[in-house]
């Protein structure tokens, strides 16, 4: 049985379809913690809300509804990752996004300074990367790159944010 707020989500959603048709060409750089999301263990509640909203923005991703950035940033963190399954799935959903944004020297210099800032450097990147591509969201599921983005959100260029608390707040508008 889905819980409370499963449920809220799924009728949020079938109500919300006509108002995300307006909000139609959002640009969104989600980041390799929150496109593994789905592949989580699913048995807590919060896992399962966010694994449920990254599947949905992936699905407006993929009718074309909104669209998915990937990057370099993206290919090296998923390279990186040992489990071949969880490789191949992130590759697949990362190969089928329109833009790409490749890591050259602006997004390295644009890293550092996001570094002393206090990002970890692969979240810097990912960040200048989003930046490059004027992604209208990031959404991630970090807690300590959502905390560090709130406190710095004056420095940055894109909006960071939690991929169910987004994906609600658009549903509400």
């Amino acid at each position: 049985m889905s819980s409370k707020g499963e449920r809220q989500l799924r009728g949020n959603m079938n109500a919300g379809i006509l108002r995300i048709d307006m909000k139609r060409g959002q640009r969104i750089y989600l980041d390799v913690c929150c496109l593994n999301r789905p592949f989580d263990d699913l048995s807590q509640e919060r896992v399962r809300l966010e694994a449920e909203a990254v599947k949905s923005v992936l699905v407006y991703l993929g009718r074309r509804y909104w669209l998915g950035i990937g990057s370099g940033a993206i290919d090296f963190e998923v390279s990186q990752m040992a489990n071949p399954d969880r490789h191949l799935e992130v590759s697949l959903i990362v190969a089928d996004f329109p833009e790409y944004v490749s890591v050259g020297e602006p997004e390295l210099l644009r890293g550092f300074e996001l570094e002393r800032y206090g990002f970890g450097a692969l979240d810097a990147l990912h960040l200048a990367c989003a930046e490059k591509a004027c992604a209208d969201i990031f959404l991630t599921t970090d807690d300590a790159l959502l905390r560090r983005a709130l406190k710095t959100e004056s420095s940055l260029s894109v909006r960071v944010s939690n991929p169910w608390a987004w994906l609600e707040e658009v549903l509400r508008r």
